[in-house]
């Protein structure tokens, strides 16, 4: 794996194609709850002056009505886009009033499922589209589990590195066909890897207690109100957080465009019994989409995804069987409590390291054996990466994390070094050498730091979360913003409310028409 890895190093540099990595391109979606002073999730509406949760292209609502989603454009570089998700903060920070960005990935305390409110996008068919999908989603899944944040991490590469390392490569493939190819070689290698990300990055190793009222687990008590796992890196990647019975039964295929495609289709086809229980429209109200095992594509949880950009009216699947890969959407991304916007450009670094590695790692296909390794070891380092001396399988045999982790690095390390070249800097290499301190000092990880701060302060999770995110206000209060970007964000809040106004005025057909018609695509 190595010596293919450095070979594909080499020749990018040989050929000059390794300049072209200056175009890579970065976008970042963050999600957060909005809470009050005292750590209670907001039942308040979407502020109006963050504009329309529906045609706001930088600032939404995920599932719930408090659950914000901010997403920056995309940048070529990353020190950018965070810096544009820092004004994010502050803007958004300047219509909430006496209200919080919950710091944490995990939940604030819940006593009540029934007080997460549904997030609501107005009267047009396409608004009450995205509101039933995420009601179908309470009838599933329930509404806690949805309360759950992360960070998404969005990274392409330009078409001009695709044509030359297409070159490179001796592909003679349509350009389309050899970009998408070459983006799921990255998303096999990625999902042999990523238990690397999770051991590194996770954040999420306790929760409130509240989380799993009335649900058996074997969580350990740490606080009165905190359970926790004491190796776990991050609960939330874990089968506590984002997990489903009716997905476990997927089989979604990664290895190629086609077959991910398909299996994904079938899915959203497929009717699930337990689903066809609940019902679709029910006494006049919908109470899902449809009775299939995914609602729609997005309803299929992965660490990392293959995006397009789908023209209005297209589905995702359309777009991208009609137009090929775009970019890739990492999911695995716990936002970090200690960190104002929950990443640092540290973070930022590594990631693209690490995905150009993993561009040109084995272009070996995932096998249903290897694909079950790859899922065991996710199961594993989310709930016991700290373990000292835990295994991890692989074709080869079980092998000790750090062990496969310090190999890892030595190998990321080399890309990092090429990016430094390219972008005339030492931040990468820097930014993996920092990765490689975690595997020698366990300590050093956040989960670990997140477990020691909650035994230091002798806080809940919810009071230790809450301080945070007190604290992380207070910094955005204090520190300098851009009045162009913010003057240009309250410009684009008040258009998407113009826009919002327009669909609904628009809408020609019943929904029941419109949905008909839009599952029909």
């Amino acid at each position: 794996m190595e010596s293919i890895l450095k070979q594909q190093l080499e020749q990018l540099v040989s050929n000059g194609t390794y300049s072209l990595l200056r175009g890579t391109l970065h976008g970042i979606e963050k999600e957060g709850l909005r809470v009050d002073y005292s750590g209670e999730l907001s039942q308040k509406a979407h502020p109006e002056g963050l504009g329309s949760a529906l045609t706001n292209s930088n600032i939404t609502t995920d599932f719930s009505e408090a659950l914000l989603e901010l997403i920056t454009p995309v940048f070529k570089s990353p020190q950018a886009a965070i810096h544009f998700l820092e004004n994010l903060h502050r803007f958004t920070y300047s219509h909430l009033g006496d209200e919080l960005i919950w710091a944490g990935s995990m939940p604030c305390h819940i006593p009540d499922a029934a007080s997460i409110p549904i997030a609501r996008f107005g009267r047009s068919n396409i608004g009450q589209l995205k509101h039933i999908y995420r009601v179908g989603l309470e009838h599933r899944y329930g509404r806690v589990m949805q309360a759950i944040a992360g960070i998404h991490y969005n990274f392409s590469l330009p078409d001009e590195f695709w044509r030359s390392f297409q070159e490179q490569q001796g592909n003679t493939e349509t350009l389309q066909s050899f970009r998408s190819s070459s983006y799921f070689k990255m998303i096999r290698n990625f999902r042999r890897h990523s238990w690397l990300l999770l051991y590194l990055f996770g954040a999420s190793p306790a929760l409130c207690d509240s989380f799993m009222k009335g649900k058996s687990h074997k969580l350990q008590p740490l606080h009165d109100h905190t359970l926790y796992l004491p190796y776990a890196t991050s609960l939330r990647m874990s089968d506590i957080g984002y997990s489903t019975n009716a997905q476990s039964s997927l089989h979604i295929c990664f290895n190629q465009l086609s077959t991910y495609i398909d299996s994904l289709d079938k899915a959203i086809h497929t009717s699930y019994p337990p689903y066809e229980k609940i019902g679709v429209k029910v006494d006049g109200k919908y109470r899902q989409l449809n009775t299939a095992i995914l609602q729609i594509e997005n309803e299929y949880y992965s660490d990392i995804r293959p995006k397009r950009v789908a023209r209005s009216g297209e589905r995702p699947l359309q777009t991208l069987r009609k137009n090929g890969v775009e970019y890739l959407e990492v999911r695995n991304t716990d936002i970090n409590p200690f960190l104002p916007v929950g990443i640092d450009i540290q973070q930022a670094l590594f990631f693209d390291s690490f995905l150009i590695s993993c561009l040109l790692m084995s272009d070996e296909d995932l096998c249903p054996t290897e694909c079950r390794m790859v899922n065991d070891n996710l199961h594993s380092v989310t709930i016991r990466g700290r373990e000292p001396g835990l295994l991890l399988a692989t074709p080869k045999g079980e092998v000790e994390l750090t062990e496969a982790g310090k190999a890892l690095l030595v190998q990321i390390h080399m890309t990092g070094e090429l990016l430094d070249h390219v972008h005339e800097t030492k931040a990468y290499s820097i930014s993996v050498n920092d990765q490689m301190r975690k595997l020698e000092d366990v300590s050093q990880t956040p989960s670990a730091q997140v477990l020691m701060a909650l035994r230091e302060t002798g806080l809940d999770y919810s009071e230790w979360i809450l301080l945070k995110s007190r604290e992380h206000k207070e910094t955005f209060r204090h520190s300098s913003s851009s009045a162009t970007v913010l003057k240009e964000l309250a410009r684009e809040a008040q258009v998407s409310l113009k826009e919002q106004l327009q669909i609904e005025a628009g809408d020609t057909l019943t929904f029941d028409q419109f949905l008909k018609e839009y599952l029909a695509r």
